[in-house]
């Protein structure tokens, strides 16, 4: 992951406290790149032990979470940061939870990916929610690079693959309800597909949800719940105004 130079963002005072803090942050976000990865893995590859391996690690995704919010309690109480350096800690705040909601989600994958390893793999192996999985897992790590590098404009485009995560999941969804119409005995699989699926979705999400926090971090905006156009325009404007 790419390192930049906090100083253009947040006062000299608070550049050691929060440059260690977000290293913190990347090296959570990079253990849940690698959950994902290999919670897709176990699926396609119908490894019950990866899967379950992945479950079982959930709990250092956690721990990761306590830590940091300690840390961000901790420079509050201490330092009383206003403004810029504020909004820096309110977003590793936000975006550490969305982490560990992501790693829930991996979570869950990893359980069901056991599950459906004690059968038969369909003739596809997967194809769809392999393809997905690997849209999601990009979507993840851009938006990790973006936070590091405070890179609004990059957290834009990332958070745009949110529609695409949308369109691939409602693909897969009417599918597998097609492919459960056809053929009942298909339906336990098909609906822990569904699932993953849904994980993954949410996975994009929470990628989404970081990417606005970087947004917030560079220009003080709080773009949640407005429509990207409009937040493309206001960004826009800004820029040309300055």
């Amino acid at each position: 992951m790419e390192k930049s130079d906090l100083s253009h963002h947040i006062s000299r005072r608070f550049n050691e406290d929060l440059e260690r803090v977000r290293n913190k942050v990347l090296s959570m976000g990079g253990f849940v790149e690698q959950q994902l990865s290999k919670a897709v893995i176990a699926l396609v590859e119908g490894d019950s032990v990866m899967g379950e391996a992945v479950a079982r690690d959930d709990y250092q995704v956690n721990n990761m979470e306590v830590s940091i919010d300690e840390e961000c309690s901790r420079i509050l109480a201490t330092r009383a940061p206003a403004a810029g350096d504020l909004r820096v800690i309110v977003a590793i705040i936000k975006a550490i939870t969305d982490l560990e909601r992501m790693g829930d989600e991996c979570e869950k994958i990893g359980n069901i990916a056991s599950r459906l390893a004690a059968q038969e793999r369909p003739a596809d192996k997967y194809r769809e929610v392999k393809h997905l999985g690997r849209v999601v897992q990009d979507m993840v790590h851009d938006a990790l690079d973006a936070f590091a590098r405070m890179d609004a404009d990059a957290a834009l485009r990332v958070a745009r693959q949110d529609r695409l995560v949308d369109e691939e999941y409602e693909s897969i969804q009417r599918q597998s309800i097609t492919f459960m119409m056809e053929d009942p005995r298909t339906i336990r699989r098909a609906i822990d597909v569904m699932w993953i699926v849904r994980a993954l979705e949410r996975i994009g999400d929470h990628a989404k949800n970081i990417c606005e926090y970087v947004i917030y971090m560079v220009h003080g905006k709080d773009i949640r719940h407005i429509r990207l156009e409009d937040v493309e325009s206001a960004l826009g404007n800004r820029g040309s105004a300055g």
